[in-house]
């Protein structure tokens, strides 16, 4: 059944990270972060943060379900777009690392997911009445930094070594979530343009170069290269560790292996 609301999303990111922890996938290192974000846009809805909670919620659920749908879609041996494509196949190899999983993810989910959903949930409203609270998304993103940096930091101690690249023109390094929403409202802001064939030849060319994006994540060459084979050598090994300690898991202090 097609989720209604936040909590049926919740619900659904929950058994999608249970299901991972149990067959040590690192399909649920995305959900984990994704669970995270989507608890704190329903309490800024409960707390009022938003301009139009009820439209912010019906947003929520029609984003989330198009990530809940292509998970099922790969897990049942359907395609996804492409740009899903990528990122769940990514999860079979051990050589990537925990930060790539969560930006491939990101990738698809707000540079593809997220414009599609706008335009669906404003329908024939203005695509301009949803701005204020797209905009306002930030904020929530923003306020989760610290701890999600803090929580990679555990599971991935060299990962700070990127900083030797901060001026490579590397998306890995380039890579910035804020950049991706702008990205997503002009993507948004054309597709309300379109109609019928022109509609869905707008989300293919979108899907085909989101997916160009993602595959220059995982496509690291030279000196980058050793850094992360470096990075990657003193990551934690165990899915289900790192799923946790993304998770928060049960709110408590994980004792783990991490090796």
């Amino acid at each position: 059944m097609a989720a209604q609301t936040i909590d049926d999303i919740i619900i659904s990111l929950e058994k999608i990270i249970a299901d991972c922890i149990a067959g040590k996938s690192r399909l649920g290192y995305f959900a984990a972060l994704y669970l995270k974000v989507t608890k704190s846009v329903k309490e800024g809805i409960v707390a009022g943060q938003f301009q139009n909670g009820a439209l912010m919620g019906e947003l929520d659920v029609v984003f989330a379900s198009r990530y809940l749908d292509a998970y099922s879609q790969w897990k049942n041996r359907q395609k996804p777009t492409a740009s899903w494509a990528v990122a769940f196949e990514q999860a079979d190899k051990g050589g990537v690392l925990v930060l790539q999983h969560l930006l491939l993810g990101m990738n698809a989910h707000i540079n593809l997911d997220l414009g599609i959903a706008a335009v669906a949930v404003c329908g024939n409203q203005p695509l301009t009445s949803l701005q204020q609270d797209f905009d306002a998304i930030n904020t929530v993103i923003s306020s989760l930094t610290y701890q999600v940096l803090n929580e990679l930091g555990r599971v991935s101690p060299l990962l700070s070594l990127l900083g030797l690249h901060a001026t490579n023109n590397s998306p890995l390094i380039q890579f910035s979530i804020s950049n991706a929403r702008d990205g997503a409202w002009c993507f948004a802001e054309d597709l309300a343009q379109k109609q019928g064939d022109a509609y869905t030849q707008c989300i293919a060319n979108r899907d085909s170069t989101i997916k160009q994006l993602a595959e220059s994540l995982v496509a690291t060459t030279g000196f980058m290269r050793f850094t992360v084979w470096l990075i990657h050598l003193f990551e934690w090994r165990k899915p289900a560790a790192i799923i946790k300690t993304l998770n928060d898991y049960e709110k408590i202090k994980i004792v783990v292996n991490k090796r």
